[in-house]
């Protein structure tokens, strides 16, 4: 168990990003991504330094997102924080290596000092599959399988090990090894009952990315991921919980989607046109913005409000904001972390009798 706290006295509260950029399609001098990377940097520092627990990066293998090895970036990150703890948001298990995952982040671990986590899940997009040599019809074999190893890894310095997927491991120590005791695995979900009761008979912290449809639609997840947790012989009032959400915070209502808005249609229409979704509209936008919306977008006093009501809803112990980089001024979004950081985070936490951080 990694956190030995009850839901009603821990809160975590930090960011995440995929590390969407505009496509160059050059084989290199690719200065657009170049800059977005440098502006990964910057709102992780900053974000650190207003308080936020968490940064959180997604693994993609698309032109439209930089994030492809988030381990790297956080090790980055890790060079210029203090406190923030380090965590991919997934990381794609079933189409990586198990041994690899585990010293790159056990690595993030060292230069951060003991802040590093794990974020597995199989991912929303299937470029990875092809692109590693793996087959989509063992999709939900291969996770599985690797989730297997990578805890055995996790459990222990020499292992032996045999699967369907990956080579044999004969009595092998996988290094280095990370500071803390174990590294922190969470298992990502969108929306798959299989998936939640598995973290709960593992009792392993949960994610469950909210973006799309009312967040009470997605209670059932966590009860059944409880349920389980509990029928496993785990204390599933002890294990955390996570809520991941579209975000972006401004001093307005109006600026805030205004801001908001023209990005996030874009990408949602772009990636509803691969998967068959209705276009998105400013009036279907307005409504998800609302007060039972999955959209965290508003002024800080009604982001407090949305997260005072999802945390009685869920009972959640952490919040991720997911935030939309491109089309977005990058002042804007350092803003919106500004204000996550120093008006939002205080007031949630004050109000659920959470301590702030130190410093």
């Amino acid at each position: 168990m990694f956190f030995l706290t009850t839901k009603s006295n821990f809160m975590e509260l930090g960011i995440s990003s995929f590390g969407e950029v505009s496509p160059a399609h050059v084989s290199g001098g690719d200065h657009t991504a170049a800059q977005r990377m440098q502006e990964l940097l910057t709102l992780a520092k900053l974000a650190d330094e207003v308080g936020l627990d968490v940064l959180a990066l997604g693994e993609h293998h698309r032109p439209d997102f930089i994030i492809s090895a988030p381990e790297v970036i956080l090790a980055a990150v890790a060079a210029i924080t203090k406190r923030i703890r380090l965590s991919s948001a997934v990381t794609v298990l079933s189409s990586a290596d198990p041994v690899r995952t585990y010293q790159n982040f056990a690595t993030v671990d060292l230069i951060s000092n003991g802040r590093a986590e794990i974020l597995a899940g199989r991912g929303s997009f299937i470029e990875s599959y092809p692109l590693f040599g793996y087959d989509l019809n063992d999709y939900d074999e291969l996770f599985v399988e690797k989730l297997s190893l990578l805890l055995k890894i996790n459990a222990s310095e020499v292992i032996s090990w045999q699967g369907k997927h990956r080579a044999a491991i004969a009595a092998q120590g996988v290094y280095p090894r990370p500071v803390q005791p174990k590294l922190p695995v969470w298992i990502g979900i969108g929306g798959t009952p299989a998936s939640a009761v598995r973290a709960g008979k593992l009792g392993l912290p949960l994610t469950i990315a909210i973006l799309g449809g009312a967040p009470e639609r997605y209670v059932p997840f966590a009860e059944l991921y409880r349920e389980s947790a509990q029928q496993a012989g785990h204390d599933a009032a002890q294990l955390p919980l996570c809520l991941n959400c579209h975000f972006h915070v401004a001093d307005t209502s109006k600026q805030a989607a205004d801001e908001f808005f023209p990005p996030y249609s874009q990408l949602m229409n772009r990636i509803g046109r691969e998967r068959g979704w209705s276009p998105m509209d400013r009036r279907h936008f307005d409504f998800l913005c609302g007060p039972e919306g999955p959209l965290f977008v508003g002024t800080p006093q009604e982001i407090t409000n949305k997260l005072l009501n999802l945390h009685q809803l869920f009972g959640n112990t952490r919040f991720l904001a997911q935030l939309v980089l491109e089309g977005i001024p990058h002042q804007s979004v350092l803003r919106s972390i500004e204000l996550f950081g120093t008006q939002v985070a205080p007031t949630v936490r004050a109000e659920l009798g959470v301590a702030q951080p130190a410093g």
